[in-house]
């Protein structure tokens, strides 16, 4: 009995494991669809039964781990969100003072390009007219934690500014950037490059003059 008993308890353990490990991969099968739907019609016109529809499963099966889209929405947010904080966490680490002007901005925005082509869906949801529920609240906390994570980069670049100037040049840092990315999304290929170039040279050229002396200038 006690043998028999032994056999048996890993072979239970295993099970659950296993049914978390089916659920699981469900779940990001369902993430990656609606993040394809919401892309395409936007949150408002999405619904579970198209979302169900691009996962290639029943509505039934959807119901199953989400009880609606705006669940849905925000589980994909939620990981969105904790992957871009991981982002920009990278790119906006303040810098060396005397490493040049270009290469600080083109770091941290070619990192922040990346992960918004590689993730359009976060800026369908946060960026779009119809932020679901509560995220509305969690992009006011990025927008807020992105301010100041600019602001720790400028002010290590702009040494003798000071903090009202920082956080001016980070809101309009902020925004211009915002503005060049919705020009990227909207273009592929070497059009794309080209329209992030051009963000690049954008907020260059508006940070040049507030430097001062930098590395690489006459």
């Amino acid at each position: 009995m006690s043998d028999t008993s032994e056999q048996e308890q890993p072979q239970a353990k295993e099970q659950p494991r296993r049914r978390q490990a089916r659920g699981e991969r469900r779940i990001a099968q369902l993430l990656e669809a609606a993040a394809r739907v919401f892309c395409t019609t936007g949150y408002t016109a999405a619904s579970t039964n198209a979302i169900a529809r691009e996962a290639g499963v029943s509505p039934g099966t959807l119901y199953q781990f989400f009880p609606n889209k705006e669940a849905i929405a925000i589980e994909l947010g939620d990981r969105l969100v904790h992957d871009m904080r991981e982002t920009y966490g990278e790119a906006l680490a303040p810098v060396d003072p005397a490493t040049p002007l270009e290469e600080a901005i083109g770091s941290a925005i070619d990192r922040f390009i990346t992960f918004n082509t590689e993730h359009p869906v976060f800026f369908a949801l946060m960026h779009g007219p119809d932020i679901p529920g509560r995220m509305a609240e969690t992009h006011d906390q990025l927008h807020a934690t992105l301010i100041g994570r600019i602001e720790g980069l400028l002010a290590s670049l702009m040494p003798g500014a000071t903090p009202a100037d920082v956080t001016r040049t980070a809101h309009i840092c902020l925004g211009v950037y915002k503005t060049g990315l919705e020009l990227v999304l909207a273009h592929e290929g070497a059009e794309r490059d080209a329209y992030v170039q051009e963000v690049k040279d954008v907020l260059i050229r508006y940070l040049t003059p507030l430097m001062g002396d930098r590395p690489g200038r006459d």
